[in-house]
């Protein structure tokens, strides 16, 4: 498998990432941060689908301990953006 191919799942989770940090830029910070939560959802997707010569550097540690934690902040970050109250901004 090239090297490229390999880090396609990093580059998908990049991209939602950017889509985040574009909305945070246009003043629109929850969802923003919400978008930024499921990146690192889809994360901990593609870290528990597929193996470990095709997820690229999404494995840092092992399956079990990577799916968790990456779910675990995931979930805390759109629960948290979710959940925070609009104070006057959309």
């Amino acid at each position: 498998m090239t090297a490229l191919r390999r880090q396609i799942p990093v580059l998908v989770v990049v991209g939602v990432i950017v889509a985040a940090v574009v909305l945070v830029l246009a003043d629109r910070w929850r969802r923003g941060a919400f978008v930024f939560g499921i990146a690192v959802l889809v994360a901990a997707g593609l870290r528990l689908l597929l193996t470990e010569d095709r997820v690229g550097i999404l494995a840092v540690r092992s399956r079990a301990f990577d799916t968790f934690s990456l779910a675990l902040v995931g979930g805390a970050v759109v629960w948290l953006a979710v959940s925070i109250d609009p104070l006057g901004t959309d």
